[in-house]
């Protein structure tokens, strides 16, 4: 019996947690098999390697060494060196996640080889074109031909571009399976005593969009307020590669109580998370997480395409200048939120996704085992 053969990409940080839970169906599968290729858009031991060891994803099956470049470049170069694995690999379809540069080419390079689409993560949108995701997000949800959501407004958007009812599918939150898979892990990770912050109250901090830590003045904003929360709560700022270089042409750091640290990996970084008093971010996926673990979220951005974590979650939109920052801070100290988890952010939404490529390709659905398999594992 032949396997209908699917090419998994993932490009950067978010994109592995996403596709870890997705490899863990797929190559128990016995009708599809899953090829894994790492286009390199994160590519050091920190945003890349450290990762595939705590999400416990097998060696890519391909590895594009794309590295780092402009938009215009990083998409051109997946694109070039993407789609001569395609054709050789013979693929039924390809599956892209998230947002970031490696999804849109992948896509693309998809679409014109008369490939299959299939984006998980769909649907978003915070309506802010002069965010490189959201051209991204609304370019790859154009060309593909199955639309996997994580929660209703992406149906709702996809909808109101056009997209018919029938292609679109609900599934959950595949970044919610990994934190699930990994919580019992992260319980153990001995980061709090190697900090010396075991039992002690701290937050944390994460910034890495380049309209937050490419402009001087705009940084200094943030870490203006961040400086005056962390006189409150003492934070951990593990800093990205992009803001510490921003940080090092600014030759200063603010005052207050901040902790500047290196990276961390996926599994000390979701023990800190789970233990923090708030997290301080511009990261989508954070937003998901913090919500999931019930824990307060400050979103340092304007706007956010995931609306379901201030509505249903423990997301406060903040905003960028000092003065909203503190005002939102202040608001959550006064009103705190409790939040909940949104519908099928459960653990199980990788099975839903392989019960969506089963009726793609026409597979009998009774025949998955997958789904209570990792209801099961679900993690409270």
């Amino acid at each position: 019996m032949k396997k209908h053969k699917l090419i998994c990409v993932a490009g950067a940080r978010p994109n592995f947690m996403k596709v870890a839970p997705l490899l863990r169906v797929l190559r128990s599968d016995r009708h599809l098999e899953a090829v894994l290729v790492h286009t390199g858009q994160h590519y050091d031991d920190q945003l890349s390697g450290q990762f595939f060891r705590d999400l416990e994803l097998p060696p890519p099956d391909h590895h594009l060494c794309v590295g780092s470049g402009s938009h215009a470049q990083q998409t051109a170069e997946v694109m070039k060196r993407l789609e001569p694995v395609v054709i050789a690999e013979d693929a039924d379809g390809v599956i892209v996640v998230g947002d970031v540069n490696s999804t849109l080419a992948a896509a693309l390079v998809a679409a014109k080889l008369q490939v299959p689409v299939f984006h998980i993560e769909a649907g978003l949108r915070s309506f802010d074109r002069g965010m490189p995701e959201e051209i991204n997000r609304v370019l790859t949800d154009a060309i593909s031909d199955a639309l996997l959501v994580t929660e209703d407004t992406g149906q709702k958007n996809l909808l109101n571009e056009g997209i018919p009812e029938y292609r679109i599918h609900l599934v959950g939150n595949l970044m919610i399976d990994s934190l699930h898979h990994s919580l019992a892990s992260a319980r153990r990770s001995d980061v709090l005593q190697r900090l010396h912050i075991a039992g002690k109250r701290f937050g944390l901090v994460t910034l890495h969009r380049p309209s937050n830590v490419d402009h001087p003045e705009a940084l200094e904003e943030i870490l203006g307020a961040l400086a005056e929360i962390s006189e409150a709560v003492p934070l951990l700022f593990p800093v990205h590669p992009r803001t510490r270089a921003s940080l090092d042409r600014m030759q200063k750091r603010q005052n207050g109580r901040i902790t500047y640290l290196e990276p961390f990996g996926y599994i000390d970084f979701l023990s800190l998370m789970s233990n923090s008093s708030v997290v301080c971010t511009d990261s989508g996926g954070i937003q998901e997480e913090t919500t999931a673990l019930g824990i307060p979220c400050l979103t340092l951005r304007e706007n956010t395409e995931r609306p379901v974590t201030i509505e249903q979650g423990t997301n406060t939109l903040a905003g960028v200048r000092r003065n909203t920052i503190l005002a939102a801070w202040n608001e959550m100290l006064e009103h705190p939120k409790t939040g909940r988890i949104p519908p099928l952010w459960d653990g199980a939404a990788a099975a839903r996704c392989l019960t969506v490529l089963h009726s793609y390709f026409g597979i009998d659905s009774e025949q998955i085992q997958a789904l209570p398999l990792l209801a099961a594992n679900a993690v409270a």
